[in-house]
């Protein structure tokens, strides 16, 4: 039997299934040209040189092509899409926060490995300002944001730009795995309370006891003014036999109204205040009294008296 190698060395990557490299990264701001590249910086993916997209060609991967980023150093990690490959050789080129997550600064070292993740199901956000919670529709916002990312990374703190104004959010909870793809998924979104966010305090009032008896005092001040006390006039001009002469009203004689203890839903009962009648007094004199048909007739024509 003989045995021998085929190869002096081990088999270079190019021809392996996983793409797996070394890269010096820079944020997309030190991107040479003359075009504004701050597109890049809205969303979660890269710009590598065009040899990866040479040897990427060559390898049986799936697509859309994700990437997992790691900071040997920091031992740190996250996962991003790619944009372009138009980056010089041995350079990426990243979004800002995605070197804060991983640690890195201008020119560090990142290991690029490709990766195929699972569709996601489900995220938890939270802000970190409580400026976040100023959005009138946040989902939708996120939304349309999202629409530049092409994965996320449980713990990673991503950065959303909305009206000139920067939010960033941390990934809480991604389903079903702690690194998903949401390029063409229906993913339900919920947000956690923004950092440094204080529930409003809610004064109660103290109940006012209703067993106190109600105070009266108060009703003095209000009489100054009285309904229909004022004097009237007749039209031939004569004057009234009695003046009007109010009684004072006593604060005693002030009092609520009684409640309808029998009231029933749907029955309306109306109460009559019945005025006790006026007693009218007997007079000693009985010829000031008036009696029907008691006066004398009288006779034109005198009757004489016969002999």
């Amino acid at each position: 039997m003989f045995s021998f190698n085929m190869f002096d060395h081990p088999i270079p990557r190019v021809f392996q299934n996983r793409f797996s490299t070394q890269y010096r990264c820079f944020s997309v701001s030190m991107l040479a040209g003359p075009n504004d590249r701050s597109d890049v910086e809205k969303g979660g993916k890269i710009i590598m040189p065009p040899s990866a997209l040479d040897q990427l060609s060559r390898l049986n991967i799936t697509y859309p092509m994700l990437f997992k980023l790691t900071n040997k150093n920091s031992d740190r990690m996250t996962h991003c899409g790619v944009l372009e490959f138009v980056a010089d050789e041995g350079i990426c080129y990243l979004p800002h926060w995605m070197m804060q997550n991983l640690l890195l600064e201008e020119g560090g070292l990142v290991q690029v490995e490709s990766v195929n993740l699972q569709v996601a199901t489900y995220s938890k956000f939270q802000p970190q300002s409580p400026d976040f919670l100023d959005i009138t529709n946040p989902k939708a916002v996120l939304e349309n944001a999202l629409r530049n990312f092409a994965c996320l990374t449980t713990g990673d703190v991503i950065a959303i730009n909305y009206n000139e104004k920067i939010y960033e959010l941390r990934v809480m909870e991604t389903k079903p795995d702690k690194a998903v793809s949401i390029i063409e998924c229906d993913m339900n979104v919920d947000f956690d309370a923004p950092l440094g966010y204080k529930e409003p305090e809610r004064h109660t009032q103290p109940e006012e006891s209703t067993d106190v008896e109600a105070d009266h005092s108060g009703y003095v001040s209000d009489l100054g003014f009285r309904a229909f006390s004022g004097s009237g006039n007749r039209l031939d001009g004569k004057k009234k036999g009695v003046e009007p002469s109010p009684s004072p009203i006593k604060p005693g004689d002030i009092r609520r109204g009684i409640p309808n203890y029998d009231f029933r839903i749907g029955r309306i009962t109306f109460i009559r205040n019945s005025r006790p009648l006026v007693k009218k007094v007997e007079e000693d004199d009985s010829g000031s009294r008036f009696i029907a048909f008691s006066g004398e007739g009288q006779s034109l024509r005198k009757k004489g008296r016969k002999p």
